[in-house]
């Protein structure tokens, strides 16, 4: 070929594999160079391939270095690693940062030991030097001898094994694997040291996700499970051998000379105790095995048809510390599916783990809280919780700065039944809670903490508690400088009790009526007005804030359907309905013609109960006032809204219009005879419907005759006596105080309206606390 022929020439790069640097802490990245002359048509004339290799030092990586970060690193700044390979870079790295120097070896290649999530069956066990990879047969043939060197073979099995550079070359001897699993599976119960051995060996390939589908083809999961339930008899049985022992050495302990009893009782109490630790040693490898298959749902299902909740609810009997951490982790992960939630609700958990809160050991107790945290979302198991006296013990927690942030999310969770809030006013949780509070200093609080006390102000005692000292005056202040709407949302839960905790929002009228305008945000305002709206004191003079703060144009313009969200005008309404108990502020309300607002919105809203109720307990209240009350009357529809709403579907609309609709009765005649005969119309409607039949199939044109009998008013229901004749009453008159929440008393919503509630009680809203509202603050089940 000559030199002017050669026109092009094409290189091509291919990347191959990945591999560690046996001495150095580098990384190893095998390519491919293809080079070709093409000719000046474009055709190969000539062509040469090249093996190469690059290697990549990471001299900074050392025990603190992040793996991920470096990786991510490495496949940036190297075009020769695909960014597929990315978790495999991580791998390696992985391994050159645990990896340590070994002696006596040639090429000095460095081991680590296999840690799955940082926790190992075994502690401290090194590698055994005398086992060698290529002697794997020899061992094999130790599995086929007696009981003694079955269990040396499998022992120098287990020390090539625990190198993860050797599972690829026992991946392919699949006699060994296949040996060892006979072995297993055979003599199991004939040694418990053999079993343990073994069943490590395939614990070292359940490591590695790409090797599950080894340890499931010899059955080790099932067999495994066998391994656990057996145990868990024995162990049942021990303890009742060893309390039958104890219960006769005490029998026999009043005579003192009998040294031999002693001694007996000693060594059957120390062949307990070694019994107990080879058979704990078995139950944590065989765990972590399960643990590590689990990984996949569908074998973490067929472990639940097997009955493992059960089995690990009961293994928490124990005292080892290690393999509770095991069996507590196991727990929390299967926790997060519903069946298995489910069983372990049917067995004693939440009993069994209380007695490890608190605990010495901190990755115990950081773990059990967490499981307790995801249980927590189930009713009937924070039922559980408080029954077994957790409560104090988790409010003891919330001063570990490790353990305060899940305990708080429990308490919280236990907060939202109103049954229990009553039950933190005797702990010291809420003067710890406030304290945190104050300790944040101009951030925003904590979104736990804060939903957490919002809870707990909804009980009229622990709002006593927390208004204690400056407790109000501090929240206030924090609340007005930060316009911090969750915070107000937790003072206007205290100002909705009746008694001292009201009474102190006095001195805060002036402060909260000022924030009520278009300028701020609308969440804080909401909170505002609702505070506002729950301060039903008699001396407040209601008409002097409206004024000096120019709230009427701003409540009348937020009537208008659109206007703001439904939550700030359906506050806006019940805001009114507050202030409309002051007979002077009332008629200035209807002199601004808010009255009319009112009946526009009633007629946009008339589908939504809880607008509905609200409106009509304004009516309610205005009815009460001459000014007000000729205006409903004599100038609205509202009396013929209040007619069609006597038979509505929410029985707590109907309470309040039958009441509002005597109290018309009782002042207009026209509209009392409207009223009379509609009720006199829907109590009998059943008769005169079977009456009407009766005409049409007789023919007969009046069965009472025609003379004008059905106007006769004493026929009729009387409202005679429901009112004095001046009018100077008050709604207290047709009322009884009604509870607050918390208290075994009533809590509020729209449906939870009652009329026999007083001048300081009005239609709760949906903003109030009721049993069936759902979390304020959402936790997601950790895994």
């Amino acid at each position: 070929m000559q030199a002017e022929d050669a026109r092009y020439l094409k290189r091509k790069v291919k990347g191959g594999s990945l591999d560690v640097h046996p001495t150095e802490k580098a990384l190893v990245v095998q390519y491919e160079v293809e080079a070709t002359i093409l000719g000046e048509m474009g055709d190969e004339m000539l062509g040469e391939r090249k093996e190469c290799q690059k290697i990549i030092r990471v001299k900074s990586l050392n025990s603190n270095t992040d793996i991920s970060a470096l990786a991510r690193k490495v496949v940036e700044e190297c075009r020769l690693i695909s960014p597929s390979k990315l978790s495999e870079v991580e791998q390696l790295l992985f391994y050159l940062q645990n990896r340590r120097k070994t002696s006596g070896r040639a090429d000095r290649r460095e081991k680590r030991i296999v840690k799955p999530r940082d926790l190992t069956p075994f502690e401290g066990m090194e590698i055994d030097e005398e086992a060698n990879i290529n002697k794997v047969d020899e061992y094999v043939e130790l599995l086929y001898e007696g009981m003694d060197e079955k269990i040396r073979g499998a022992t120098l099995i287990l020390h090539l094994a625990r190198n993860p550079d050797n599972l690829e070359e026992l991946l392919k001897n699949e006699t060994a694997l296949g040996a060892l699993a006979r072995v297993l599976r055979e003599d199991w119960k004939q040694s418990v040291d053999l079993a343990t051995t073994i069943i490590y060996v395939f614990f070292c390939f359940s490591s590695f996700s790409q090797f599950h589908g080894l340890v499931t083809h010899y059955k080790i999961g099932a067999l495994s499970m066998n391994v656990i339930e057996h145990e868990l008899k024995r162990y049942d049985l021990w303890q009742d051998e060893l309390q039958k022992k104890t219960k006769n050495y005490i029998l026999l302990l009043k005579d003192p000379e009998n040294q031999a009893l002693r001694k007996d009782h000693e060594k059957a109490f120390k062949k307990y105790q070694g019994l107990l630790v080879k058979q704990e040693q078995l139950l944590r490898v065989a765990l972590y095995l399960l643990l590590n298959l689990a990984e996949d749902t569908r074998t973490e299902l067929k472990m639940r048809n097997k009955n493992i909740v059960h089995m690990l609810v009961k293994t928490l009997d124990r005292e080892n510390e290690d393999l509770l951490v095991l069996v507590v982790s196991f727990l929390k992960k299967l926790s997060i599916f519903l069946e298995n939630k489910n069983d372990m609700a049917e067995v004693d958990t939440v009993e069994r783990l209380s007695r490890l809160v608190p605990c010495e050991h901190e990755d115990l107790l950081n773990i059990t809280l967490r499981l307790l945290l995801n249980l927590s979302f189930d009713t009937g198991l924070r039922n559980k919780m408080v029954q077994v006296g957790l409560l104090p013990k988790l409010t003891c927690l919330l001063g570990d700065e490790n353990h305060k942030q899940t305990a708080m999310c429990i308490l919280y969770h236990i907060s939202v039944d109103d049954r229990f809030k009553s039950m933190f006013a005797y702990t010291d949780c809420i003067p710890q809670l406030m304290k945190m509070l104050f300790e944040h200093g101009e951030e925003r609080i904590d979104a736990e903490l804060i939903s957490f006390c919002i809870n707990l102000a909804a009980n009229k005692r622990n709002a006593q508690i927390i208004c204690e000292g400056n407790g109000l005056k501090m929240l206030m202040k924090r609340a007005l400088k930060l316009k911090d709407p969750l915070l107000m949302k937790m003072i206007r839960n205290i100002s909705q009790h009746d008694g001292p905790p009201k009474h102190l929002f006095i001195d805060y009228v002036g402060d909260l009526a000022a924030q009520i305008s278009p300028a701020e945000d609308e969440e804080f305002v909401i909170e505002c007005l609702g505070t506002l709206a729950n301060l039903t004191i008699p001396d407040l003079d209601w008409e002097l804030v409206l004024k000096e703060y120019n709230l009427v144009p701003y409540l009348k313009d937020r009537l208008k359907p659109g206007s703001a969200e439904d939550d700030l005008i359906l506050e806006v309404v019940i805001m009114i309905g507050t202030v409309s108990m002051d007979d002077s502020c009332a008629a200035m309300l209807a002199k601004s013609g808010i009255i009319p607002a009112i009946i526009e919105l009633l007629n946009a809203q008339q589908e939504d109960d809880e607008f509905v109720c609200q409106i009509v307990y304004v009516f309610y209240q205005m009815v009460f006032h001459q000014a007000t009350r000729e205006v409903i009357i004599k100038d609205t529809q509202a009396p013929a809204y209040l007619i069609d709403l006597m038979h509505d579907k929410n029985a707590e609309i109907r309470k309040v219009c039958d009441n509002t609709l005597d109290i018309i009765a009782e002042y207009d005649e026209e509209w009392g005879k409207k009223i009379q005969s509609e009720k006199f119309r829907w109590h009998n409607s059943q008769w005169l419907e079977m009456v009407d039949s009766r005409q049409m199939e007789d023919g007969e044109p009046f069965i009472y005759g025609d003379d004008g009998e059905m106007d006769r008013p004493d026929l009729f229901y009387s409202t005679d006596g429901i009112t004095p004749a001046s009018g100077a009453v008050s709604p207290d008159f047709f009322s009884d105080p009604y509870a607050q929440n918390g208290d075994g008393q009533h809590s509020g919503g729209a449906d939870g309206f009652d009329l026999t509630a007083g001048t300081s009680s009005r239609p709760a809203t949906g903003f109030g606390f009721r049993p069936d509202e759902q979390f304020f603050y959402d936790y997601t089940s950790s895994r």
